[in-house]
């Protein structure tokens, strides 16, 4: 048996942007999938409060023989949104992502910085309570980088709750207002950004030391 997570203990309020760092293996993506209650817990509870908006891993709800507008209907769907709510906001989904003519060809065409704008556009396009995202922003573009930081300011000033994470460790530091460190399934550390994102380079660094040839 393995224990993916443990003794998790993690409250995010209205407003944050908590960032999540570990190395491969951590547990980072395996939390996300329980607080998006895409995975049940053996142990424990995950209380919500409001609509969960998750922007996994990619192409995560995705059907790749079906076109980009045919997935934004069924990756819609799945977020709990309607056929007319969906029509409501399609030239803005499709306007954000940036895909031309590609939105009328298949999902599995795209590259992987396409299927990232998509599924971010598509999740972001409604206001969510707590939105959750996964490495997605790592395979952009600088400009889809930017836009997406806009986006999650936004949604800040609008009391969103935010859990993003990530490797780059910039993006942490640009866009998280706490950070969050797990270490074999369990929290090592958390609290500010800078402390906590300036003690996992050191540990990496010494890692990086430790392993390289002499």
């Amino acid at each position: 048996e393995f224990s993916a997570l443990n003794n998790i203990n993690l409250q995010v309020m209205q407003g944050e942007t908590v960032g999540v760092v570990g190395r491969n293996g951590a547990g980072k993506s395996t939390l996300l999938k329980v607080i998006s209650r895409v995975l049940i817990p053996t142990e424990g509870r995950v209380r919500l409060k409001g609509r969960v908006s998750p922007v996994l891993e990619l192409g995560g709800g995705f059907h790749p023989e079906l076109t980009g507008m045919e997935n934004i209907f069924l990756n819609g769907t799945l977020l709990g949104h309607n056929r007319e709510e969906i029509e409501t906001h399609l030239d803005e989904i499709i306007e954000f992502a940036e895909l031309g003519d590609f939105i009328n060809s298949p999902i599995r065409t795209y590259s992987s910085g396409m299927v990232a704008r998509l599924g971010f556009s598509i999740s972001t396009t409604w206001t969510p309570d707590i939105l959750i995202i996964d490495e997605v922003l790592s395979v952009g573009d600088e400009n889809f980088r930017n836009k997406s930081a806009m986006r999650m300011a936004q949604f800040r000033e609008n009391g969103t709750a935010t859990l993003l994470v990530s490797h780059n460790l910039k993006s942490i530091e640009a866009l998280c207002t706490r950070a969050v460190w797990l270490e074999h399934g369990e929290i090592k550390a958390e609290g500010g950004v800078s402390d906590i994102v300036q003690a996992y380079r050191q540990s990496q660094n010494s890692a990086s030391k430790e392993i390289s040839p002499k």
